[in-house]
């Protein structure tokens, strides 16, 4: 008889647990688009009979069942390790390869408004003057036409400012976004760290954990350490931004405007301490913006103008004359005083009459050797038509270089995801499989408990008939 009844719990216990597996595989397919969601296994072991026998009772060797033992988060810590370092690598470049793109727009090439096409305008504006040295309307196109461009070159000077400002603030919003997931972090670390220690489930906040963590990975190149009762640790640029439930807070540090990324470069540090973090991600890329490439080009753009105005300032302030057979003056200068650069640099007169195009004293002579000189300039080995032909294609191979890296980069990471998702991601497929074993599991152990019904009804209604 009581073998009877340890029969009958062990189809009970089967039920239960073939009930708890298909409602884990009911949350699964519940949470198949849900982003960051894990997929569960219930974890069935056999329950077995007394391994030591009490007195008067000895075991049959059978067993008492099945139970669930846990329901299992199904997650490949080296995946994730490698999605985190794939992630940043794809956030940095990205950047920086966007921060590249900016510098092209700031430049406007090819176009008819980028400073090729302008330089251009230029020396055609002096040619003309070197075949028409005695009328006016040559001398005025060629000051319109330098006032042109010295306006773009205060407009791509003024750009890349612009541009460095603003990837400032979105560092500071990054950063600022950093801390909250951090803070997020360390308080999913504590209640998991709780649910383990009372034996509650906590899959659903591990998956809301790692979603930040991969987060993190993006902004700023976060790594992991796991340990004990569920916790990790977040790493991020050698710096602890989580230990265990407490969060560091971090900080931008440094230059607050382009010119000043010489002497202070922009950094991220420690809120407490100011400890410097080198970060990756979108962080890194935009550090490598804002302290490499934006200076960089501004840099060349400055020289680019300096070049120029020497350029022409030397040759138009050296023997030549101008229409009321006075000396050249210089043609352009500095707006504030300074060294000539491209947000300070100004054509130093409107009068048509001031351009010096003969190379010869006297006033109203027909002599344009000097207009002739300023123009083939343009041609001139190290002048500023080849600075600047030099300067595109840097920028443009750099840029190349950078796109092509970010496409390298997107595939890699792409394959990563795929493998990750492999594994932790809801197969519908899987689950409907697992559904119907689970469901012929239950409707067996129903049957069991509908055969041991019958045994026990023949054993108590039917056996003491026997004898009547």
């Amino acid at each position: 008889m009581s073998g009877t009844f340890s029969a009958l719990n062990a189809a009970t216990t089967a039920l239960w647990a073939q009930r708890r597996a298909l409602d884990v595989a009911g949350q699964n397919i519940a949470n198949v688009n849900t982003e960051g969601y894990s997929r569960q296994r219930a974890d069935m072991q056999a329950i077995g009979g007394s391994a030591v026998p009490a007195f008067y009772s000895t075991s049959d060797g059978i067993g008492g069942g099945v139970s669930v033992e846990q329901v299992t988060r199904i997650r490949d810590a080296f995946l994730e390790g490698r999605g985190h370092t794939e992630h940043a690598n794809y956030a940095r470049l990205s950047t920086e390869a966007g921060a590249l793109e900016q510098v092209e727009t700031a430049f406007r090439e090819p176009g008819d408004q980028g400073i090729q096409s302008l330089l251009a305008d230029v020396w055609d504006g002096w040619e003309a003057v070197t075949n028409g040295p005695d009328t006016d309307a040559t001398r005025a196109q060629v000051l319109q036409q330098m006032e042109a461009l010295v306006g773009g070159l205060h407009f791509a000077s003024a750009s890349l400012k612009a541009q460095w400002n603003q990837t400032r603030e979105n560092l500071t919003v990054l950063v600022d976004d950093v801390n909250a997931a951090a803070a997020s972090i360390a308080d999913l670390n504590q209640a998991i760290q709780r649910g383990n220690q009372t034996s509650l489930p906590v899959n659903s906040l591990v998956d809301q954990r790692d979603l930040l963590v991969m987060k993190l990975a993006d902004q700023a190149g976060a790594s992991v350490r796991h340990g004990k009762d569920g916790m990790v640790d977040v790493i991020v640029g050698g710096v602890t931004l989580v230990g265990g439930t407490s969060a560091t807070k971090l900080a931008v540090a440094g230059s607050l405007d382009l010119a000043g990324t010489g002497t202070s470069p922009v950094r991220v540090v420690t809120a407490v301490g100011g400890h410097t973090v080198r970060p990756d991600g979108t962080a890194a890329g935009q550090l490598a913006a804002m302290n490499g490439i934006f200076p960089s080009y501004q840099s060349d753009l400055d020289a680019l103008a300096k070049d120029f105005a020497d350029a022409v300032n030397g040759v138009h302030t050296t023997g030549a004359y101008d229409k009321l057979g006075n000396p050249g003056i210089d043609v352009f200068e500095s707006a504030d005083g300074s060294p000539i650069n491209a947000s300070n640099i100004r054509v130093a007169f409107d009068d048509p009459a001031l351009i010096a195009a003969s190379g010869l004293p006297g006033a109203a002579n027909t002599d344009s050797s000097k207009a002739d000189e300023i123009a083939q300039l343009r041609s001139k080995a190290g002048g500023p038509d080849a600075t600047y032909r030099r300067l595109v294609v840097q920028l443009g191979v750099e840029a190349a270089v950078a796109n092509r890296g970010v496409q390298i980069q997107q595939v890699i990471t792409t394959q990563i995801d795929a493998s990750r998702e492999s594994v932790a991601g809801v197969n519908l497929d899987e689950e409907m499989t697992n559904m119907l074993s689970y469901q012929h599991a239950y409707a067996a152990a129903g049957r069991l408990v509908s055969t041991i019904d019958e045994m026990l009804d023949v054993l108590i209604n039917r056996t003491g008939r026997v004898g009547l």
